[in-house]
């Protein structure tokens, strides 16, 4: 049986599209179906029901893609057992999404530790919003996704990351003091994520809680945009704590006190294992453990102080 069918077939299945398979195999949608197709006339019986315009696998087609991804994982497992010891590794191509809070806080230093790990590594990276991202990942455009939400889907795994502290962040020049109350916060704009993202989400219950009429509240998607504006005496911005020390080094930033705690912004990691290779779930573990560190790092920092 030609391996590569079945691989087209597990993609098509999986991704429940030709065009999409085709994408996450490098080939042209008119390959991917002629691959699939071979392996029908292989097996003698149709796996795609081709009756209608939407996706939908035979009988034959959903008992068939248990057997495939069998079949993938124990050619993974030969090559592994058997051996490429004297062979040079193969590049390895990973997609990867990511919201801002987690590009401005962790990503790039485990990128830069990933491609030390993984010296052929080619990088896709986007920078999208959690609906964007889950989208993505839905639809096998993206490899591994970081959000604040799980893509829940099937065929999609999720592993739960360290959350984010988040903090107020104001302009030194403008707020001087070292702890603010809510109704000092209120005196001035706020700036934070989308509307409806948890950050928003989670500001707005704060003065609720408290019984506290909020300000004028902006909601942005781009922290590079939230710290211009706070250099620019805006406004004060709920940003990641991570993210906020990391760029004040080179921005007018000051983490402000507050009696009320924001809520920590959660982050999974969200992706489509691939029965011929662990490397993805690798990378995620890595992930996990650099996040976790990296959380801790901060922790121990800021009690040294």
């Amino acid at each position: 049986m030609n391996l590569r069918f079945v691989e087209a077939f597990y993609w098509v299945a999986t991704l429940r599209s030709v065009s999409r398979a085709a994408e996450k195999l490098s080939i042209t949608q008119s390959a991917m179906s002629s691959r699939v197709a071979g392996l029908e006339e292989e097996l003698g019986t149709m796996l795609l029901d081709r009756r209608d315009k939407q996706f939908k696998l035979t009988i034959a087609g959903t008992r068939f893609l248990h057997y495939a991804e069998k079949l993938l994982a124990l050619q993974r497992e030969l090559k592994e057992e058997m051996g490429s010891g004297g062979v040079a590794a193969a590049p390895v191509t990973l997609r990867i999404g990511s919201i801002e809070s987690v590009l401005h806080s962790w990503l790039m230093p485990w990128i830069e530790k990933l491609r030390a790990d993984l010296p052929l590594l080619e990088l896709e990276l986007s920078v999208e919003t959690t609906p964007m991202l889950q989208e993505l990942v839905r639809r096998g455009t993206l490899d591994l996704v970081f959000a604040a939400a799980p893509a829940a889907h099937d065929g999609v795994r999720v592993r739960t990351l360290a959350s984010m502290e988040m903090a107020f962040v104001g302009n030194p020049t403008v707020h001087k003091r070292s702890r603010y109350s809510l109704a000092q916060l209120a005196q001035y704009d706020l700036l934070t994520f989308q509307r409806g993202s948890q950050p928003h989400v989670a500001l707005m219950d704060v003065f609720r809680r408290d019984e506290v009429a909020p300000p004028r509240v902006h909601t942005i998607s781009s922290i590079s945009a939230m710290t211009q504006l706070v250099e620019a005496g805006f406004g004060i911005a709920t940003l990641p704590r991570a993210a906020a020390e990391r760029l004040r080094p080179n921005r007018a930033l000051k983490i402000l006190g507050c009696e009320h705690e924001l809520l920590p912004l959660p982050v999974f990691a969200s992706f489509r294992p691939d029965p011929q290779s662990r490397q993805i779930e690798a990378v995620v573990d890595a992930a996990l453990a650099f996040a976790n560190e990296a959380k801790h790092a901060r922790v121990v920092g800021r009690s040294a102080k």
